[in-house]
């Protein structure tokens, strides 16, 4: 048995990406139709961002993610890490931070309009995984391992709760949670912590209106059909009356008039009425695949910053995405995330696409056994 390093990068994680960038385009563009009898120009302004900004852009970014050394990440993981955080508290800073939809999670730079959340948990992914990589085997030490985490999370959390963006705050907590438990903090550690977010989440549960409005709505969607339940409802009709083989591709009947955001949060409900039942499941098997081989790049990986990287990336677009995914066939409170890939948000698709690029560099130096 003796180790090599491997040169090329990992062409099936390569291949899984692209299948899921094509199909989410070709979704999404499907699920677009939707917006273009109500109005034209917001249909080639989300077009337009979705297919420029985010494709084309991310496909750049893919480039530049590859090219360049995973390195240089953990060697400015706390500047980006500082710089995410300004961003996303520029939502407070009147002129540049603009509410939607009752909440306050966008800034506009340049007249280019984003969620700067989108770099924030990038910047925590990078930073954490420097950390961890950093103190090693002292994250039996609490001081060394929870007690950072408790203090990035409640910088987060300070930021997060005040746009609210609770479901950006839980996917954060998720990641860290199993990079702690990948870099070898004891399970009791981690169980604790575990413990305290879950008390934390069911206090502000119970303290949130809104909160507690997408819980009664999950526990109760045949309630209040016209209004809180109203997205759930239509989208397990969308679901539904996709059959087996569903309605054909751009034959979606709910997206024209039903479907609220039908290119946004509940794209996959388009994609359930337009492939069916065959297309879901093969669309979530391909996320499935993602994460297994996205996990194998990670254990392969040749050093603990590149590991922790990836394994916090793959999470968090992973969980991302089935939470998505469960809550648009009602098995998951409504969350309001998007699906990885094929959601619209022009600057997501950019970046997710981007970190695609890293991984595949990490790829190149995967240490493998013979």
């Amino acid at each position: 048995m003796s180790n090599t390093t491997n040169t090329k990068i990992d062409r099936i994680f390569f291949g899984i990406v692209i299948s899921l960038i094509i199909i989410g385009v070709i979704m999404f563009i499907s699920a677009s139709l939707g917006i273009l009898n109500k109005n034209e120009s917001k249909f080639y302004g989300v077009m337009s961002s979705q297919l420029i900004l985010g494709l084309m852009g991310g496909l750049v970014a893919l480039y530049f993610g590859y090219r360049i050394p995973y390195k240089f990440w953990r060697e400015f993981s706390l500047p980006i890490f500082i710089i995410s955080i300004i961003l996303t508290s520029l939502v407070f800073v009147p002129g540049l931070g603009f509410a939607h939809g009752g909440s306050r999670r966008w800034i506009n730079i340049l007249g280019v309009s984003f969620q700067p959340v989108e770099f924030l948990k990038i910047g925590f992914i990078i930073y954490f995984s420097a950390w961890l990589s950093w103190v090693k085997g002292r994250v039996k030490d609490i001081r060394f391992s929870l007690f950072p985490l408790i203090f990035l999370l409640a910088i987060i959390t300070a930021l997060l709760i005040r746009q609210p963006d609770t479901k950006s705050l839980i996917l954060i907590t998720i990641t860290g949670l199993v990079m702690l438990f990948v870099s070898g903090t004891p399970w009791k550690h981690i169980i604790g912590m575990l413990l305290l977010c879950s008390i934390a989440f069911i206090i502000l549960a119970f303290s949130t209106p809104y909160l507690r409005s997408r819980i009664n709505t999950f526990i109760n969607p045949d309630k209040n059909g016209s209004s809180s339940s109203y997205q759930i409802q239509q989208s397990l009709i969308a679901v539904g009356s996709g059959g087996i083989a569903g309605r054909g591709l751009g034959q979606s009947i709910q997206k024209f008039n039903y479907l609220p955001e039908p290119q946004g949060d509940s794209i996959f409900a388009v994609v359930g009425e337009e492939l069916g039942f065959i297309g879901s499941v093969l669309l979530i098997c391909l996320y499935v695949a993602f994460a297994l081989r996205g996990y194998r790049v990670a254990h392969y990986a040749p050093d603990s910053f590149s590991k922790l990287f990836t394994i916090g990336v793959i999470t968090i677009i992973t969980a991302q995405s089935f939470m998505n995914i469960a809550s648009i066939i009602g098995v998951f409170p409504l969350t309001g995330v998007p699906l990885v890939f094929m959601s619209q948000g022009g600057t997501a698709l950019l970046l997710d696409i981007g970190l695609m690029g890293v991984i595949l560099n990490i790829s190149k130096f995967q240490k493998k056994s013979l």
